[in-house]
């Protein structure tokens, strides 16, 4: 007996970590006492849980186990008893705890190879007398003058009688008085948290959450209550505001930073670092020696529009190389209210087709512009050059019936508007240049004409028979007899009824009548002069069958155009004139500086009968082309030129 008596002392001393059945014990691997302790009070619901259903104890989802639980005082096994107990696998429940429920108790898994067993405790206390909610509380802080929240640590309980499918619902107190949802700034988050707007000291209190639900037949309820104080300086989540999950493209061989820009909204300064990874390494150097490295923690305060705290911390590289390339650089921030982080992706920049194609744009461009402003300033070299150079490309013109290249127009003598100038350089200056020296065949009239022929019918012949028409005209051609008189009589009044296409005014005959030039000189002059402007205008303006060219003689103010007919002003704007003034000017220019470098003597040289001077080149340009073409149905757009 007194061996058998040491032998089972020994055995239950040997066995305080551990249970053994009836009077069997087993060799179980004891994980021992949970740290966490179950607190509850009489008349409440408590949940035992055992942590040995886990991956790291052994592979529960594919070998079969069983778990019993006992009561350490007793080593009795423990079941189900109805209104008191109610025993599911891993978790053990008191649906009505009585101070004689304090203790410990232990839950043995076994497995068809092994056993493991642990122990958990339960606490019951009693209610303090004259005060609301659990003895023992859980300490919580609230910020000052934020929204901030409580969080009920009954989170366990709602998880597991979720995962029954069981309803409860939960309700909260401050102090002892329960919080309606929704009013005097609080609100009910779930069943894990309540909302308090716009914290202030006088929210610290004691808070409680109650948890009511109905398990195995039993409706009960269990409770943690919460120590809340209320602290001026607090620190929220922080928020990475750069980089922005994006891509930033860079040439290799440049050097590359980027900062991590992090806005903390709080009171104080907050406990966080912000860090720089890259394939889930930190970047912890500093030393700019390194090719690869980041710059110290800087740290800023803003007031205004939120309190808070700005911090930033740069990723530098001295020199981009192919590896740092398509990877993400986080920028992550540690914090007691969380992790957050935000990335780039490093990547190559794309070749600069852009570029290129903006210089050849630009190549193209102004290719095209100075090729532009040659042809205008050279276009009349760059035609006659070409009409020289390939006659063939245009039709013969004497097989189009013509006498003549072209009619020449200008003020007669006795004719109003008449001037020496005019008459020269019809008789003298065009004949040199234009038939001795190009070839062409004039008619001119008082030149030319027969004596004896009518006006009408010389004037028509002669335009009928001549390709062009050079209409030579001064300031005062146009100017009739009756804006003479008025000019004379000093009267501003000048009449709009001056146009030359007013026929009404002509005193002309027709080839009946015989009119011959014994006439009187000056009627004749004017008839003449007027008839010529009436048919070419006619033929040129109305039948397109003549083209006329402007020779101006002398620079005409914008007063003196006004005077001039219609037509020919219509006829100016829409084709130009060819210029002897500007001609003129030239030659006094250069005679000017000839002088100079000859020590005053004037030369004898006159560019202005050169048919190498812009003037004449101008009138080539407009005169009819000597070809060597036949005469076909087709055309090209080589005989525009």
């Amino acid at each position: 007996m007194g061996l058998s008596s040491t032998v089972g002392g020994l055995l239950f001393y040997l066995c305080l970590d551990g249970i053994y059945t009836g009077l069997v014990q087993e060799n179980c691997t004891n994980y021992r006492l949970q740290f966490g302790r179950v607190f509850s009070v009489p008349g409440n619901m408590a949940m035992l849980n055992s942590t040995l259903v886990s991956p790291d104890v052994f592979n529960y989802t594919s070998v079969p186990y069983n778990i019993t639980w006992y009561d350490s005082k007793t080593g009795r096994e423990i079941n189900n008893q109805t209104g008191r107990i109610l025993v599911q696998r891993e978790t053990l429940w008191f649906l009505n705890i009585t101070l004689d429920d304090d203790g410990e108790y232990v839950s043995i898994l076994r497995t068809p190879s092994w056993c493991y067993m642990q122990s958990t405790k339960l606490v019951v206390d009693l209610p303090v007398v004259g005060e609301c909610g659990r003895p023992r509380r859980v300490g919580q802080t609230l910020t000052n003058g934020v929204t901030d929240n409580l969080f009920c640590p009954l989170k366990d309980y709602i998880i597991k009688l979720d995962s029954y499918n069981i309803t409860s619902s939960i309700k909260w107190y401050r102090g002892c008085d329960p919080i309606v949802d929704g009013t005097d700034r609080y609100t009910y988050r779930g069943k894990t948290k309540l909302k308090i707007d716009k914290v202030e000291p006088q929210n610290k209190n004691f808070y409680t959450c109650t948890l009511t639900f109905t398990l195995g037949g039993i409706t009960g309820s269990v409770s943690e209550t919460i120590d809340a104080q209320v602290k001026e300086e607090y620190s929220l989540a922080p928020q990475v505001r750069e980089p922005a999950n994006e891509i930033i493209k860079a040439p290799i061989g440049s050097n590359f930073s980027k900062e991590c820009l992090v806005f903390v909204p709080c009171v104080g300064n907050p406990w966080i670092d912000i860090v720089w990874l890259v394939r889930d390494n930190f970047i912890l150097n500093t030393d700019p020696s390194d090719r690869v490295y980041t710059s110290k923690q800087r740290l800023w305060h803003q007031d205004v529009p939120i309190k808070g705290v700005w911090l930033e911390r740069l990723l530098m590289i001295s020199e981009l190389r192919e590896e740092d390339f398509h990877l993400n650089y986080t920028c992550k921030a540690y914090s007691e209210r969380g992790l957050p982080q935000r990335y780039f992706t490093l990547l190559p920049t794309d070749p600069n087709f852009m570029l290129h194609i903006g210089f050849l744009l630009g190549g193209v461009m102004v290719l095209f512009i100075t090729s532009v402003i040659i042809y205008y300033r050279f276009k009349f070299d760059i035609v006659l050059w070409y009409r020289r150079a390939f006659p063939v490309f245009y039709t013969d013109k004497d097989l189009d019936g013509k006498l003549y290249d072209a009619y020449v127009a200008y003020p007669q003598p006795s004719a109003i508007g008449y001037s020496k100038e005019a008459e020269d350089f019809a008789f003298h200056t065009l004949p040199q240049v234009l038939e001795k020296a190009c070839g062409y065949k004039l008619f001119i009239a008082g030149r030319d004409c027969l004596p004896g022929k009518a006006v009408v019918d010389s004037v028509e012949e002669n335009i009928q028979a001549s390709r062009r028409l050079l209409l030579l005209y001064t300031a005062s051609t146009f100017i009739s007899k009756r804006h003479s008189s008025s000019t004379s009589n000093n009267n501003n009044n000048i009449s709009k009824s001056n146009d030359i296409s007013d026929t009404s005014e002509i005193k002309t005959t027709d080839s009946s009548n015989n009119m011959s030039f014994d006439g009187s000189e000056e009627v004749y002059s004017d008839e003449r002069q007027q008839l010529e402007c009436v048919a070419a205008m006619h033929r040129t303006l109305l039948e397109g069958s003549l083209k006329v060219l402007l020779v101006e003689l002398e620079e005409i103010t914008p007063a003196q155009m006004a005077l001039f007919p219609e037509s020919v002003r219509h006829l100016r704007k829409k084709q130009g004139a060819v210029c002897w003034w500007k001609n003129l000017r030239t030659k006094q220019r250069w005679r000017t500086c000839m002088k100079e470098e000859n020590g005053g003597n004037d030369t004898q040289f006159s560019p202005s009968l050169s048919p190498s001077t812009r003037f004449w080149k101008e009138m080539r340009y407009h005169m009819p082309v000597r070809g060597k073409r036949a005469v076909y149905p087709e055309k090209t757009a080589l005989l525009n030129l």
